[in-house]
């Protein structure tokens, strides 16, 4: 809607608003987000509007606008648009016409409170959000050839907006796990390691570091001309392991690029064999980083028979569902089985008349894990695209996401997608314009 006032008639606005260079700007950004997805979600659902009556997406539209101008506060965005009445009218909220006003209406009355910005914020359907997101991944699709083969993952800490997290105030018990603070009590303490830390005599150092707030999960992929893009995200709150993230993550991806990953590559969090199972029946390797999990590495031939401590080649003798939930294969001592045989061993079980028992993995997952070539080219070259997650990363840090200043899951959720639509409208965005230009004729 287009109003009048007694200083501007209405096509005075509307080429004010063809020509104002944020109003053009915003333009072009909302173009690349498709919102015949707010409206079959709204479709789905009993008709449901905010205060004043206002359209979703012109909540949605002022969200992004947030994110994108690095306002952290709900406040500071609602200041941001009192200072842009011009921008209020091109998201669409409902305004509150007053020819007395210099743009026809009055921009104080018609923007939502600060609380309720806030509040709208919270409830939020993230599904709606995640369905936005699917669908810049599809528009990416269609600018990107091979997007989405290789799939990195990864997790980035998040402080809560809690007094814990101040060094330089003491709470009794900040370090129990079943503390929960109350400014958030959605937040849950969990330790950040790292282990990258280079010294200078070339060795690395372990360094932990714990807070209270969530992780987010991020799938990401790369192109070398066209950038880093988000193919999925997850949020959780921080005491959840980072394997946690693969599984709905892996999902999400699939269903937002309508297609399989042909690899994957993430670090030592994630090595676990249900990760390489997602790839093991495919063309494909998860390229993950080996982590023991205190387990001794016990040496494979090409076909995953383990070898003993001896060198000898172990003897199958049969299979079991182990209680970790995978198929699992029993190998006896070749000198014991199936036969005892006149050589003896100086192994402590063999003294025994037991002999070595090793209980593997036999699921095709538990093997690519198991005999994975991590010294090989093709792994090197999946597990370096991982940096994707990292630049990701970087740039959900800039706007914002390691410290939100919101109370509640809900709302670090929302906000998370939120950061992880503008980089992907980014990515459209350079990725139009390449492809624009090499179509140009020169």
């Amino acid at each position: 809607m287009i109003p009048s006032s007694d200083r501007f008639d209405q096509f005075t606005l509307a080429t004010l608003l063809e020509v104002d260079p944020l109003v053009a700007d915003y333009r072009a950004f909302f173009a690349c987000f498709d919102w015949s997805v707010v409206d079959d979600w709204q479709a789905q659902r009993s008709p449901c509007c905010g205060s004043h009556g206002h359209p979703l997406t012109a909540y949605l539209k002022a969200f992004l606008v947030r994110i994108k101008e690095g306002l952290i506060y709900t406040t500071h965005l609602r200041d941001f648009l009192l200072k842009h009445p011009l921008l209020v009218i091109e998201l669409g909220f409902h305004l509150h016409l007053d020819p007395q006003a210099p743009y026809g209406f009055d921009v104080e009355q018609t923007l939502p409170t600060r609380y309720w910005l806030g509040a709208k914020l919270r409830q939020l359907d993230n599904h709606l959000l995640q369905d936005l997101l699917a669908a810049t991944v599809q528009a990416l699709q269609a600018e990107i050839p091979a997007f989405g083969e290789t799939v990195a993952f990864d997790v980035k800490h998040i402080y809560a907006w809690v007094r814990e997290n101040n060094p330089n105030v003491y709470v009794k018990g900040p370090f129990n796990v079943s503390y929960i603070p109350k400014g958030d009590p959605d937040c849950r303490l969990g330790v950040k390691k790292s282990s990258n830390q280079e010294q200078p005599d070339g060795s690395t150092k372990k360094k932990k570091v714990s807070l209270f707030g969530y992780g987010t999960g991020v799938a990401a992929a790369t192109d070398p001309v066209y950038g880093d893009v988000v193919l999925a995200e997850y949020t959780l709150p921080f005491n959840e392991a980072d394997v946690t993230y693969y599984r709905p993550l892996f999902q999400r991806t699939v269903v937002a690029a309508n297609q399989l990953p042909t690899y994957v590559a993430a670090d030592a969090a994630f090595d676990f064999w249900y990760v390489y199972e997602t790839l093991a029946h495919g063309q494909g390797i998860a390229a993950v980083a080996l982590n023991s999990h205190g387990h001794e590495d016990v040496p494979r031939d090409p076909d995953g028979t383990p070898r003993c401590q001896a060198g000898l080649r172990m003897h199958p003798t049969f299979s079991f569902r182990h209680t970790n939930g995978y198929r699992a294969q029993r190998f006896r001592c070749p000198l014991l089985f199936p036969h005892k045989t006149e050589q003896t061993c100086c192994h402590e079980q063999f003294t025994k008349a037991k002999g070595c028992v090793k209980d593997l993995n036999w699921e095709k997952g538990g093997l690519m894990r198991a005999l994975l070539d991590r010294d090989g080219p093709l792994y090197h070259v999946i597990y370096n695209q991982r940096t994707a997650c990292e630049r990701i990363n970087s740039q959900a840090q800039a706007r914002g996401i390691e410290r939100p200043k919101v109370r509640n899951i809900r709302s670090v959720r929302n906000l998370n997608t939120l950061i992880y639509l503008v980089i992907n409208a980014r990515a459209l965005i350079k990725a139009t314009s390449i492809n624009k230009g090499l179509l140009q004729i020169r």
